[in-house]
């Protein structure tokens, strides 16, 4: 029988590249819809408030909702399988964003795409934690998470090429859909693809599952309601102040991510195919950077004997991020604001994987996924249902001047950002307060019972 020995460093590795391109996919069909705004809008007649909704909110829902079902059977079950069903479903329903009607219909597909995307990073997050040890586990994260820059990245250069294509292409007329307008065949084309990964995920093998802190040792996969919530209660301090501050920041982020194109597009001028190719370059580039020099940096100061390593980096990546987000959609040249956007893009990009880490390492293996989904549940919510739809909220009704949407993303990051990093801070006070061990032993198993113990 094969034993229970950390996985060789060159297979690890593999399953972390092949989990990322899954995750880049995830955020390719994810992020289409940034790019075709001004399209959606016109055919469907629709307000930016309405669009947050499909960016945000219609996607969120169920992604936060159902991540925490599928995250207690991924710990239970194969892992490796859910994710690769998960992934089927979200690229049809991408490809069926293309035939929809109505804002209605596209809003449905939308939350079809969600819910296939509930299955992958609880999963993943796991996964990875039993082929890495503690001490390489958030480079592993800030490698895997990668994927979020990548994705939006291709999204954008992929998008932005598809539709000067298809719009310079005699137009696709199907069976009982009839005509299909560029952005709808733009969903199709980006979203079918996805179905390949979906079958590479079966080079993965099934880890055995580790406790950190514990190699060698093979964890138990089945948890009652009741140890959950108990180790909940043990870690509540820097749990909740993680949650709460990344649900700001996510906030941030995601705004930024998805109104910058059309930031670009409606108040520079830029045409889809230039926007595409110049800001899907700095996601590419900077943003895939950041989330791997993140996970290094926090690797670097975990080794070095600071606990609160993920937490730290994030902190100051956010702080340093803030004056370049603010400053880059107020500036009237576009150029300076794409050259704003770089730094903005890159410090941004760092703390995305580093709270899964420090999820990972803080949580016992054979619960591990269930408190990464219940940390999804809320700072997806928040942050990917609440993000774009705090941009225009802000334009529709604080300015009520779709031209003042840079002054809406200004004033996101600004007030959001310091109040999300004050969050973590209080994480890394809590977090050095909790008692190290992470095993659920007899011993610590009795302490979890008493009424209101914390560590």
């Amino acid at each position: 029988m094969k034993n229970n020995a950390q996985p060789a460093a060159p297979y690890a590795w593999y399953v972390v590249a092949v989990l990322s391109v899954a995750y880049t996919v995830s955020f390719i069909d994810r992020q289409i819809l940034n790019l075709l705004v001004e399209p959606i809008r016109g055919d469907l007649r629709i307000s930016d408030t309405q669009i947050s909704l499909l960016q945000g909110f219609a996607f969120a829902v169920f992604y936060s909702l159902l991540g925490v079902p599928i995250a207690r059977l991924a710990d239970r079950g194969n892992r490796r399988n859910i994710i690769a069903a998960g992934m089927t479903l979200w690229c049809l329903m991408t490809a069926v964003c293309g035939l929809a009607r109505t804002f209605p219909q596209l809003f449905l597909a939308r939350v079809g795409v969600g819910v296939g995307e509930a299955a992958l990073s609880p999963p993943a997050y796991s996964i990875i934690s039993d082929y890495f040890p503690p001490d390489r586990l958030a480079r592993a994260t800030g490698v895997y998470s990668l994927g979020i820059y990548a994705g939006a990245g291709i999204a954008m250069l992929v998008g932005g090429a598809a539709i000067e294509l298809i719009g310079a292409a005699d137009a696709i007329v199907l069976p009982v859909v009839g005509e299909l307008a560029p952005w709808r065949t733009t969903f199709i084309v980006v979203g079918l693809p996805g179905l390949l990964v979906a079958a590479l995920l079966f080079t993965v093998r099934e880890p055995r599952r580790r406790d950190p802190g514990q190699r060698g040792t093979a964890a138990t996969t089945r948890v009652a309601w009741s140890e959950l919530w108990a180790f909940l209660r043990l870690r509540r301090g820097v749990l909740s102040m993680m949650t709460v501050g990344f649900c700001f920041i996510g906030i941030v982020i995601i705004g930024v991510m998805a109104w910058t194109p059309t930031l670009f597009i409606r108040i520079h001028g830029w045409s889809a195919a230039d926007t595409g190719f110049a800001y899907g370059l700095v996601l590419l580039t900077f943003g895939t950077s950041g989330s791997v020099i993140g996970g290094l940096s926090a690797d670097w100061l975990y080794a070095r004997g600071h606990r609160d390593a993920t937490l730290r980096t994030a902190m100051l990546a956010s702080l340093i991020a803030l004056p370049f987000a603010v400053a880059m959609p107020l500036v009237a040249d576009a150029r300076l604001a794409l050259l704003l956007l770089v730094p903005a893009t890159f410090l941004l990009s760092a703390p995305v994987g580093l709270t899964a880490a420090a999820i990972q390492l803080t949580t016992p293996n054979r619960m591990r996924a269930q408190v990464t989904a219940l940390y999804l549940l809320v700072v997806a919510f928040v942050g990917t249902g609440f993000g774009p739809m705090a941009v225009a909220l802000t334009t529709d009704f604080v300015f009520a001047d779709d031209a003042m949407l840079g002054h809406s993303l200004a004033a996101v990051a600004a007030l959001l950002t310091p109040i999300g990093a004050l969050c973590l801070w209080s994480a890394c006070r809590h977090l050095a307060a909790v008692d190290p061990g992470l095993d659920l032993s007899a011993p610590l198993q009795r302490r979890l019972a008493e009424p209101g113990g914390e560590a």
